[in-house]
């Protein structure tokens, strides 16, 4: 693989839940790659297919949800159609994954030197005394304080803010190529939150990591990601660069998400209400044909409710709309 090859691709990728009346369509022909040492924020609302998308490539996808159509391609070897012990065992060793909740993510019976010391064990080729000296390294990394003593605690003996540290020293143990870090700091208040985004920018820029980082709050995607994709019931609405996604949207969806955010310093009356995105995302059941967005959509016409559009080149970024076709 080159240096400007991606390190992870996915292609084309569909995710289905079959039901007895029908099949549901949760992410529909989504494709994107990261680079190493890119931070790729993906945001949308809640039931855009966000974290469907990140668990399908790293193949924690729960039944009856399946992998219909697509490709994920890690370092250029295809990984959505290995057997599941074989993705095991590239997750946790070229794979990271970080959660929402950290509780789900450690075991309340064994210490955290326990759980860092088996996670090294068994994906490094190194001896016991090697795994505690590299869990001690991991929990200073991530900044737990006293790694001496903590090393011999359990979960509950850490707050909210040191057990996502430890979950994310549990991620990168094994030196995984690819972080998937799905909401982690959305449970954590807001000084909490700075220095875990701090943390992963690190991770990227010192180690080479690939993060695919999974969240609803822009201000997190602002200071972390270095491109940003949009989803929209289950399909790209816009991807490009953030300070473009962000200042110049052009998709309507997303220039609703980044009117809708409250401007520090910005003075405003106290009858101004901020700007607010008319509608709901449509349940898996009844996605308008067309474009997804079109019901929703202030600047819709007939071909958005007719056919759906791919992603067009829309000045900086690429915007799955009509507006910047040839006939737009």
């Amino acid at each position: 693989m080159s240096q400007a090859d991606p390190l992870l691709e996915v292609r084309n990728l569909r995710v289905e839940f079959p039901t007895r009346r029908r099949t549901l369509v949760a992410v529909d022909d989504v494709s994107f790659a990261i680079a190493p040492g890119e931070v790729l924020g993906v945001v949308g609302e809640s039931g855009a297919g966000k974290s469907l998308t990140g668990m399908a490539i790293i193949g924690l996808l729960d039944p009856p949800g399946r992998i219909a159509a697509g490709e994920v391609r890690l370092e250029g070897q295809r990984i959505d159609n290995l057997p599941r012990e074989a993705l095991r065992r590239i997750r946790g060793r070229r794979i990271g994954a970080i959660f929402q909740d950290p509780l789900t993510s450690l075991n309340p019976l064994y210490t955290i030197g326990e759980q860092l010391a088996e996670t090294v064990l068994t994906h490094l080729p190194v001896s016991a005394a090697e795994a505690r000296d590299r869990s001690l390294s991991l929990l200073a990394e991530v900044g737990i304080p006293s790694p001496e003593q903590r090393i011999g605690h359990y979960p509950h003996q850490f707050s909210g803010g040191m057990r996502q540290r430890v979950v994310i020293a549990l991620a990168i143990a094994a030196e995984p190529k690819l972080i998937v870090a799905d909401e982690p700091t959305t449970a954590l208040d807001v000084s909490i939150q700075a220095q875990i985004i701090t943390l992963l920018k690190r991770l990227a820029r010192n180690h080479g990591t690939a993060v695919m980082l999974i969240t609803h709050d822009m201000g997190v995607i602002a200071e972390t990601a270095d491109r940003v994709a949009v989803m929209y019931a289950g399909r790209l609405a816009e991807i490009g660069p953030v300070r473009h996604i962000i200042h110049e949207p052009k998709h309507p969806y997303t220039a609703g998400l980044m009117s809708s955010i409250p401007r520090v310093g910005h003075q405003r009356d106290q009858r101004d209400r901020l700007a607010q995105i008319e509608g709901a995302m449509p349940r898996l059941t009844a996605i308008p044909p067309g474009c997804a967005f079109n019901p929703r959509c202030p600047r819709r016409f007939a071909r958005c409710a007719e056919a759906r559009p791919e992603l067009l080149a829309a000045g900086e970024t690429r915007a799955a709309c009509w507006l910047y076709s040839d006939g737009g």
